[in-house]
């Protein structure tokens, strides 16, 4: 097949192109910058909220991976978002119904579905948590193209969309899905946040791609995840992958919540901790974001390595100092 893959440039979006190149398909990328990424047949630059940019490269193209996006948390990027997420897939998803494209994986977000304010494991079928996301600028536009995505899925063109967690790995070139890896590194971390995380690989989110143009159902969601622990797990993970203190504090919901509602940055400078984080990015970890993926595991044959393993390649990354986002972990210096 001929795939077309947005966003292609972007940490999943890069995988996901290695993946269907080693699958045998002829894969071509869309970014605005057209830069090349390894495996690709072809770069094209484009810009999804203008598909006619990219319009010849759809013509002939049987099936396209939809993942072009921006990750931000700041409102001021509301706006932004909103283009680039729920008027960029729909004008996409138009163009590409025009042009006769047979089959469509949309990339989502579990965070459109899992989030709650207590430890709660939620399915497809959890209703949308719009109170809780309708403060977050970024999951909000998430959420309405994903509805988008899938009211425009038909028998003649089946849209899936795959809503992995917190992306965790390597090839991380922003930096910014792992983040919450960086900062323990960084000892920046000094109390673990009051909530719960999901992750999953970025290597086994891409894998399943191909599965999920093969016998992903369109008009559903699959929800993909690998691990759901408390960030107090989570960073004791880590701190026994490095060899280095955890937190041996979790901050309490309440105090979380009352101070980040009055603080707009917490840094050395301001009371000490010794970390800076965005106030967001505290209130998004006073929540629980967990997954039962048991549907895409039933479905599309989804699979997922130890979440140690994930962890201990993601350090491994984010260490070495080649500068490369895909290091082996012998040449990080990784305790053994």
């Amino acid at each position: 097949m001929k795939v077309l893959v947005t966003g292609a440039t972007g940490y999943l979006g890069r995988h996901i192109v290695r993946v269907l190149a080693a699958a045998g398909h002829h894969v071509v990328g869309v970014s605005r910058s057209g830069s090349p990424v390894e495996h690709a047949a072809e770069m094209v630059i484009g810009d999804v909220t203008d598909p006619s940019s990219f319009q010849a490269a759809l013509e002939d193209a049987d099936w396209l991976v939809h993942g072009a996006g921006l990750v931000s948390h700041d409102v001021e990027d509301a706006r932004k978002l909103y283009q680039l997420h729920v008027l960029g897939t729909e004008r996409t998803l138009e163009a590409a119904r025009a042009a006769g494209v047979k089959k469509v994986v949309y990339l989502s977000t579990s965070g459109t579905v899992c989030v709650t304010d207590k430890s709660e494991t939620r399915d497809e079928t959890g209703g949308t948590p719009i109170e809780v996301i309708q403060k977050w600028p970024y999951y909000r536009s998430k959420l309405f193209a994903e509805e988008v995505a899938l009211k425009l899925s038909s028998d003649e063109m089946p849209i899936v969309s795959l809503n992995p967690s917190l992306l965790l790995g390597p090839g991380d070139i922003t930096g910014e899905s792992t983040k919450s890896v960086r900062l323990f590194l960084e000892d920046k971390i000094p109390m673990s946040p009051p909530g719960g995380l999901s992750f999953v690989d970025v290597r086994d989110a891409a894998a399943v791609v191909p599965t999920a143009f093969e016998k992903g159902r369109g008009g559903e969601r699959y929800l993909l995840g690998g691990g759901n622990m408390t960030f107090q797990v989570f960073y004791n993970r880590l701190a026994q992958i490095l060899d280095k203190p955890a937190p041996n504090f979790t901050a309490p919901r309440i105090l979380t919540r009352r101070l980040f509602e009055s603080v707009p940055r917490l840094g050395k400078d301001g009371l000490g901790f010794g970390f800076s984080v965005d106030r967001v990015g505290l209130l998004q970890a006073s929540h629980f974001w967990y997954v039962d993926d048991s549907k895409a595991r039933r479905e599309l044959d989804f699979v997922t390595r130890d979440p140690n393993v994930c962890l201990r390649d993601t350090c491994a990354d984010l260490l070495w100092e080649g500068g490369s986002r895909f290091a082996p972990p012998e040449r990080t210096g990784l305790p053994s």
